[in-house]
């Protein structure tokens, strides 16, 4: 999967005419803990119950089209690997930073858990 085909897939929403913006977010491995230390690695476990009532949650809110995720789970990813696409299509501006900001937000609260691998 990539950012790319995510973006693609969202222009085929049956109300895309109605999006004035997208916003994508592409997280990925960083080099460094929050805490400074040199990472190695990190691995990610998905609720996918969890995520699916956020999804459908900031689906309903207003001006949002459609919102489109892939985190990359189950599999070690090194410095530098995607971690998660996150595509908000939206009417305007305020409602699809708001939705992009919120979602986000809320996957890594309450959605993901990670293993970080140190050197």
């Amino acid at each position: 999967m990539n950012i790319t085909t995510l973006l693609e897939q969202i222009k085929q929403h049956p109300d895309y005419h109605k999006a004035g913006m997208i916003l994508c977010h592409n997280g990925v491995v960083r080099k460094t803990s929050r805490e400074g230390d040199e990472v190695t690695g990190l691995e990610i476990v998905v609720d996918h119950d969890r995520l699916a009532q956020i999804l459908e949650e900031q689906k309903k809110r207003p001006g949002i089209v459609d919102i489109l995720i892939h985190i990359n789970e189950g599999k070690p990813l090194a410095v530098g690997d995607d971690v998660m696409f996150l595509v908000v299509a939206g009417d305007i501006r305020e409602n699809v930073l708001a939705s992009l900001t919120d979602t986000l937000n809320l996957v890594k609260k309450e959605v993901t858990s990670k293993t970080q691998y140190f050197k």
